[in-house]
C-alpha cells in the first residue's frame, strides 16, 4: 500500500526536486592577494579581496588588509547583483595599484652578496 503522511505543508524538504542551473551564479572566481613592501619606511602591508556567492544567490565581496602575517582587517560587502561586486572590486583593485601594491614576490628586495 502506498500510504501518505501527514504534511503541514505541501511544500516538503522530503519531495524530489530538480535543481537547474541559476544564471545569477558567480560565473568565473574572483580573487586577489597583494602586497606592498618598502623596507626603509618598515612597511610590510597586504591586501586581499574575493568575490562569492552567498547562500541566498547575491554577491558577497569580502576584503582583508593589513600588516603581512598578521591577522588585519575584513570588511564584506553584500550585492544583489555580481556586475556591481566586480565594479567595486576592479575599482579598488586600481586604487591599490596606484598606491604600490603588486602580487607577492614582485616588489621584495633581492639582495645579492
Amino acid at each position: 500500500m502506498n500510504h501518505r503522511r501527514p504534511t503541514d505543508s505541501e511544500l516538503s524538504l522530503d519531495t524530489d526536486t530538480v535543481i537547474g542551473d541559476d544564471s545569477a551564479m558567480i560565473t568565473q572566481p574572483y580573487q586577489l592577494y597583494v602586497e606592498r613592501t618598502e623596507p626603509s619606511k618598515n612597511m610590510a602591508r597586504y591586501y586581499s579581496m574575493t568575490i562569492e556567492p552567498t547562500l541566498f544567490g547575491t554577491a558577497c565581496l569580502t576584503r582583508r588588509w593589513g600588516r603581512i602575517g598578521k591577522m588585519g582587517q575584513e570588511k564584506v560587502h553584500h550585492f544583489q547583483r555580481e556586475e556591481d561586486a566586480v565594479h567595486l572590486f576592479l575599482d579598488v583593485l586600481r586604487q591599490k595599484r596606484a598606491r604600490g601594491y603588486r602580487p607577492a614576490g614582485t616588489n621584495r628586495v633581492i639582495r645579492t652578496a
